[in-house]
């Protein structure tokens, strides 16, 4: 059988993909572009991808073709009509960043918290050195002990992020559905959520009755000294409205490692963010430790086993 890569860049080189032995045949592209794709997968019998798009006619095309393995969770990237009309299956991975994507939201939310970033670079720029005093206090030092978090999301990560909140000493609420009739147990309202958090955490899946969850209405209701955390995706925060809210002093500050476009344009609003020291943005990388790369090429490789083998 051979098997395509795509979008092998989207990994370091030091990750090994591992194939399931029945693949006699592997090519890697670094990266490949819409119509790259048509060509390039039309002989494969099994497409690895993890953002290169495979649309409608690289699927009719692909006449050998018979799983998708996206290399990821969201499988946006793929059409799943043609694909199911060709019966190709498409396999996502999940549960491999259950520890990698908490970790950043804390690393984030910490460094905010603590006004990190600010202190590091005082230091780096001198000033410790010409203190009269064995530290210097300039910036606001905040605990996250003894304050609420309201998390929006309750499925693995969600619940993942609760944890490590609990273990710092903080209160964990989950937010209910934007403008749900009936709140479910072991929820609070969305708008209680908004207004009540000293930290919100975004770990939702965007669909679109999430698309801008958080716009100007809910910036207006949370508190001058909330945090908002979005490590899901882009779209669930309406960016002309974060702008708005952090330059007015609606919110305490941000911390993002997505964009609604990626990679970020150069027009996007989060531009005008960036020299502001209680907004911080990574690009996307929250799930990407090595522990994590490494597990998520582990489900892969035993996913791509599992069909072959039902193949037969």
């Amino acid at each position: 059988m051979k098997a395509v890569f795509l979008d092998r860049e989207t990994f370091p080189n030091y990750i090994d993909i591992a194939l399931p032995d029945q693949i006699s045949e592997f090519v890697e592209y670094p990266i490949s572009t819409q119509e790259e794709a048509i060509e390039r997968i039309k002989d494969a019998d099994i497409v690895l991808t993890n953002k290169a798009i495979l649309n409608a006619e690289a699927i009719a095309q692909a006449t050998s073709l018979k799983l998708v393995q996206v290399m990821a969770t969201g499988t946006n990237n793929v059409d799943h009509q043609a694909c199911k009309e060709a019966n190709v299956t498409v396999q996502n991975v999940e549960g491999y960043s259950v520890d990698s994507v908490p970790e950043h939201t804390f690393s984030l939310l910490l460094a905010l918290r603590r006004n990190l970033l600010s202190y590091v670079s005082d230091v780096k720029a001198g000033k410790w050195s010409e203190s009269k005093h064995f530290c210097f206090l300039d910036y606001p030092i905040k605990d996250i002990a003894g304050t609420t978090m309201a998390i929006f999301g309750k499925g693995t990560l969600g619940t993942h992020v609760a944890k490590i909140a609990q273990a710092f000493g903080m209160k964990v609420v989950f937010a209910d559905h934007k403008d749900a009739e009936t709140v479910r147990d072991g929820y609070i309202s969305f708008e209680e959520a908004i207004s009540l958090a000293d930290a919100i955490s975004l770990n939702c899946p965007l669909t679109p009755t999430t698309q801008n969850l958080i716009s100007t209405a809910e910036f207006k209701q949370m508190k001058p000294s909330c945090l908002l955390l979005n490590i899901g995706r882009g779209g669930l925060v309406d960016e002309q409205a974060l702008v708005t809210a952090l330059k007015n002093q609606l919110i305490a500050g941000a911390a993002f490692d997505v964009s609604q476009t990626e990679p970020m344009p150069a027009n996007s609003p989060l531009n005008e963010l960036l020299d502001m020291p209680n907004f911080l943005l990574t690009p996307h990388v929250a799930w990407a430790s090595d522990d994590a790369m490494r597990k998520l090429v582990g489900i892969a490789q035993d996913k791509m086993s599992t069909f072959i083998e039902n193949l037969s």
